[in-house]
This record gives structure tokens, C-alpha cells and sequence, in this order.
């Protein structure tokens, strides 16, 4: 199945994973659809992006099983609080889901993992069509 390219710009996508060949094939994919996309290993370094273009990130999709300060749940938590014009995504198990993510994520982890790069994609187009934005 192919995913819609986006004719105009679409929103800006951070993704926060500490894999890094999770990461490209997750940010190569979200690019492909038209995203724009930013990339940070762990949440230290996605707290330095969001200091400077916090306006501009619509999205933060992180690892919901990430531990530390600014990782996974806990970053999640600091974004509600102090972004709350963003969205939050975050991918992990759905019994993880069920005992920490519903106050941080509608619906709880964007996606269970394993996941497809089109299940994201669909995430995000119902995250921006709840918005009221072009997908």
C-alpha cells in the first residue's frame, strides 16, 4: 500500500529513538510521505531541538520503554507540561500502554510494537485530521 505524499507542508515530526536503524527507517519513511522530520537519539538531545523550534514541532514520536529523566513516559510527561500544543506518540507494548499512558497520549501508545511504518503514518494523519490540519 502506498502513503499519500503531502502536496503542501505537512506537519514537523520529532523522532526520539535510540536506535539508530530504527530511527532512520522511521524518519526515511516519514520523509518519503512528506514530513518534515527531525531526528534525536535520546530525550537529552530532543530536549536541546525542542529549545530551539519547539514552535514548529507539531509531533514527538518516542519509545514509551526509553528509561531516564527525559526518556520515553517521563519525557511525554515534561512535553504535556510544558509543549502542550504538541502531540505525543509514544510506541510500546499495549500492557505498558494500559498501566502508564493514558493521561499522556490519547488512546495510549500511538502503536503497539512491533509496528509498520504505514501504522505511524496513519497515526499521524488521524492526529492531524483531529487537529483540523491537512494531512
Amino acid at each position: 500500500m502506498s502513503e499519500p505524499h503531502l502536496t503542501e507542508p505537512g506537519p514537523t515530526i520529532l523522532v526520539v529513538e535510540t536506535d539508530i536503524l530504527v530511527r532512520h527507517v522511521i524518519a526515511d519513511y516519514l520523509r518519503g510521505c512528506g514530513y518534515r522530520v527531525l531526528e534525536a537519539a535520546t530525550g537529552e538531545e530532543a530536549t536541546l531541538i525542542l529549545d530551539v523550534e519547539a514552535e514548529g514541532i507539531d509531533i514527538v514520536l518516542a519509545d514509551a520503554a526509553a528509561t531516564g529523566d527525559r526518556e520515553g513516559f517521563a519525557l511525554a510527561r515534561w512535553l504535556r507540561e510544558t509543549h502542550p500544543h504538541m502531540d505525543v506518540v509514544l510506541a510500546g507494548s499495549p500492557a505498558m500502554a494500559a498501566a502508564q499512558a493514558t493521561d499522556l497520549c490519547e488512546d495510549g501508545p500511538a502503536v503497539d510494537k512491533p509496528y509498520q511504518p504505514h501504522q505511524l503514518g496513519d497515526r499521524i494523519r488521524w492526529l492531524m485530521a483531529r487537529r483540523g490540519q491537512k494531512r
